[in-house]
């Protein structure tokens, strides 16, 4: 196992039978899950999906075996682990919320089932021939992460209502979702009389670099894009944030519930659960191409109240009883 790729195989206890008991066992399903987030900042999720697989009666450790590859920010990763699971010929790739990881599967394979949760559109993608009818061997969901941008920088500036510089942090290894944050956001900046001052971070070292960056030509709120390795480093991204008093806004509760001022964006764990709903109907013997692309209609609002009274922030009635929760 190598350190940096956290691998759980539910279905080891097959191990302990007596050899000549499992050799008359049909091999169970495998399903490789791949994440870029960390095992723990990602254990609510897994769950999620796992919970889909029960429902559709595929237990992990009974019939079916769940691999969870979370890469904790590894993109580069993806190429290697993607042509081993191909090589073993796995029953189905998932790829919640892992854009690249859905792209390197397609190109890798023709014929395993890819069920992916991507923020862009499927079908520009190239992952899809369409919505309606994916053909080929991927499906999903799309959870609109370029519809969700804008919302959420308007969000930011109800909140934060004395901003005019916004820092906009990306992750640009994640280059898709970098690449559709940097093309929506100045015109919705624009619309709203807001200037935006772009930082890059792949590391954690680089996070720290980038708050160094902010501490020397001060921003007024700090956009941070979408991305599942951002997610995984929230407790830094909490301890700078409020280090610094910068109001944050991210895309995931996640942050939010360890201590960044708000979010806007999809329910995760809802996409992972329909990410398992369509991988247990595969495992079913359902076909990717008859399984349309399904859209996130789950989208969450999220205040960290206590967060805003440390930052001096009045969060009026009316935003709070338009979020979805407030954390006191």
């Amino acid at each position: 196992m190598k350190r940096r790729e956290f691998i759980t195989l539910l279905g080891g206890a097959a191990a302990a039978w007596p050899r000549a008991a499992s050799a008359q066992q049909p091999a169970m399903p495998v399903v490789g899950l791949i994440n870029f987030g960390t095992p723990d900042g990602m254990a609510r999720l897994g769950t999620a999906f796992q919970n889909a697989l029960r429902e559709a009666g595929y237990v992990p450790g009974q019939n079916v075996t769940v691999e969870y590859h979370w890469l904790e920010g590894q993109y580069g990763r993806v190429p290697a682990l993607v042509a081993d699971l191909v090589r073993r010929r796995v029953a189905v790739i998932a790829t919640p919320g892992a854009t690249l990881a859905a792209l390197a599967a397609k190109a890798a394979t023709t014929t395993i089932p890819i069920v992916f949760g991507v923020g862009e559109d499927p079908v520009k993608l190239g992952l899809v021939a369409s919505l309606a009818r994916p053909g080929g061997n991927a499906t999903g969901i799309n959870f609109l992460t370029q519809e969700v941008v804008a919302k959420r920088l308007g969000l930011l500036h109800d909140v934060v209502p004395k901003a005019v510089r916004i820092a906009v942090l990306v992750n640009p290894a994640n280059a898709t979702i970098t690449e559709t944050t940097l093309r929506d956001l100045p015109e919705a900046a624009r619309a709203l009389g807001l200037q935006i001052q772009v930082l890059n971070a792949s590391t954690s070292r680089e996070i720290d670099a980038a708050f160094a960056t902010l501490a020397r030509d001060p921003a007024d709120a700090l956009f941070i894009a979408a991305d599942a390795f951002f997610t995984s480093r929230r407790g830094q991204f909490a301890t700078l944030a409020a280090r610094d008093r910068m109001p944050a806004s991210c895309s995931n509760r996640e942050l939010v519930e360890a201590g960044l001022l708000m979010s806007y964006g999809t329910n995760l764990a809802d996409t992972f659960r329909q990410v398992g709903i369509y991988a247990g109907s595969i495992l079913k013997g359902a076909g990717p191409a008859d399984l349309p692309v399904l859209q996130s209609t789950k989208f969450e609002f999220i205040i960290n109240l206590q967060t805003a009274r440390a930052l001096g922030l009045e969060v009026p009635n009316s935003l709070q009883l338009l979020a979805d929760e407030v954390i006191e």
